[in-house]
């Protein structure tokens, strides 16, 4: 019921109209990548290549406008902010771009319904945003966008932002050449005496894991070896994922944090 009355306001989740429209469009440089990558147009070295995305914060917009005029709480606009901005970041990240990216904002209102303060709220939410990513190694900056007051076209509104970002192609993550595992050596054993980082076999990997139950909740800590070269934040991170996944669909627990503890780096020949 509940995606047919979605469906009837003209709302797609799977929009397959677009993919149906794009199919046969160039998939760029490195087709099996998370988004498209073009050759470095800007720059025009073969060594690099140029990336852009665009995405917004849909239609929880509306949900965020229900929630301002019941309670007057300006802060979920930070909210919006962030979803429009991070709908971009991310898949940015999963390509390997974590520097030198540009964002421009482009907000759509209508006037009547959508006061200053709103804006003010977005705009300085999407500014405090980008400087918390810098802080955390992901170097974002503000180019400035558009503001458009469009109340013939939109009912109250729309929060969208594009990035763009210059980077070497080395240094892309391209999905084709990722196998299960990629990037974790091995476990490093937490007995490390004279501080020598041991390298586990497989007989003894659960030795680099910690594990901690309380209630319901599971707490895990992996200390892994990783191979020299690989990003290391874009490794853990899928480690996490995964392991978080497959260890609450098996046990019916909840993981409350995993902590990925990266005790050494080796060289892979």
């Amino acid at each position: 019921m509940s995606d047919q009355r979605y469906n009837l306001r003209g709302v797609s989740a799977s929009k397959e109209d677009v993919h149906n429209a794009i199919k046969n469009i160039d998939k760029g440089i490195f087709p099996k990548a998370f988004c498209k990558i073009i050759p470095d147009i800007l720059g025009g070295d073969p060594e690099y290549c140029n990336i852009m995305h665009a995405d917004g914060a849909g239609t929880k917009s509306s949900l965020a406008y229900m929630y301002w005029k019941e309670t007057s709480d300006l802060s979920v606009w930070k909210g919006i902010a962030q979803d429009a901005l991070i709908m971009n970041i991310d898949d940015l990240l999963c390509v390997g771009a974590v520097d030198n990216i540009l964002v421009s904002s482009t907000i759509g209102r209508n006037k009547l319904l959508i006061p200053g303060e709103v804006i003010s709220a977005i705009i300085n939410g999407t500014d405090e945003l980008l400087a918390e990513l810098r802080e955390m190694g992901v170097g974002c900056y503000a180019t400035g966008g558009e503001t458009a007051d469009v109340g013939d076209l939109v009912r109250t509104i729309i929060v969208d932002s594009t990035v763009t970002c210059r980077m070497k192609r080395a240094d892309v993550v391209d999905n084709s050449h990722i196998q299960g595992g990629d990037g974790i050596v091995g476990m490093a054993s937490l007995d490390m005496r004279d501080g020598l980082m041991k390298l586990l076999k497989k007989d003894s990997i659960k030795r680099g894991i910690e594990v901690a139950i309380e209630e319901n909740d599971i707490y895990l800590g992996f200390h892994v070896i990783v191979a020299y070269g690989v990003n290391i934040p874009v490794v853990s991170r899928n480690l996490i994922d995964s392991v978080k996944y497959q260890v609450e669909a098996f046990t019916g627990m909840k993981i409350s944090k995993i902590d990925i503890f990266v005790e050494g780096v080796r060289v892979i020949d």
